[in-house]
């Protein structure tokens, strides 16, 4: 058992949760319903016993690829931000089948790079985080990548959930990826990898690991999760990452049965 995983997960009341790419795609590329049904009821029950749950999910271009086959190949820009506005419709429609199983509401909010440079944007954000979440809902968050060009994206859900952590005042950031946590190199490619279960300071880390690219279906990699965990640590925000592909992974988690990597706060 993970003491230091459970009790951070225990201690928290306000918990942003990013769900990767790889996560919610199955080895086809299409959604993993399965998944965003079994993680709405365990966000459930973790609503049940007091935590307040915001949740950054990527997968809009997965969910486009699901409903438009035609146009998985389709490489243009237009084509792929099209692919994304039809994806996130059918992205937020199963995630309101999920929660709606749960008895819960989900409330959709897309940003860009400006909503987080502008005082007044910053501002109306948070009020409508603290509004939804004190009524009940969870909102669920993603890029608006339908609108974004290369100059305004943010450009992973890493950031983008580390920029809602720190908006938000959240206790802890749980980063879902197709990976246990960090690894001192690539343990897809080197099995003698051993994974780094406590970072407590990030420059150190930094020396000591080899950092590889982003995934199949992702826009990030380890390099945007550690971008995030500096970001959200100098705010007295703990980080966690961990695979979100195990059997109820927010579950045993919570439960300190699961491995993970977690950045300590400053």
């Amino acid at each position: 058992m993970n003491k230091n995983i459970s009790e951070i997960f225990r201690n928290a009341r306000k918990i942003v949760i990013k769900i990767g790419s790889n996560t919610l795609a199955k080895a086809d590329g299409t959604q993993n319903t399965d998944f965003m049904a079994s993680f709405a009821e365990q966000c459930a029950s973790l609503i049940k016993q007091g935590k307040e749950i915001v949740v950054v999910s990527s997968g809009a271009q997965v969910a486009g690829v699901s409903t438009t086959k035609e146009w998985a190949r389709k490489k243009d820009v237009h084509y792929r931000q099209a692919l994304c506005a039809i994806g996130q419709v059918e992205l937020m429609h199963q995630w309101r089948k999920a929660f709606a199983a749960q008895n819960l509401h989900i409330g959709q909010l897309l940003f860009t790079k400006e909503d987080f440079e502008n005082n007044l944007h910053t501002l109306n954000i948070r009020n409508t985080l603290f509004t939804l979440v004190d009524e009940g809902v969870v909102p669920i968050i993603n890029e608006n990548d339908s609108v974004s060009f290369e100059e305004d994206k943010i450009g992973d859900n890493d950031n983008l959930s580390a920029l809602t952590a720190i908006l938000w005042s959240a206790d802890l950031l749980v980063l879902f990826s197709d990976t246990d946590g960090i690894f001192t190199d690539n343990p897809k490619e080197n099995p003698d990898a051993k994974l780094i279960e406590r970072v407590d300071c990030i420059a150190e880390l930094r020396k000591s690991i080899k950092i590889g690219n982003a995934n199949e279906f992702g826009t990030g990699g380890m390099e945007t999760k550690i971008q995030a965990a500096e970001k959200v640590t100098e705010y007295g925000i703990n980080l966690l990452i961990a695979n979100g592909g195990h059997e109820r992974a927010l579950e045993n988690l919570y439960a300190g049965n699961l491995p993970g990597t977690l950045f300590t706060a400053k």
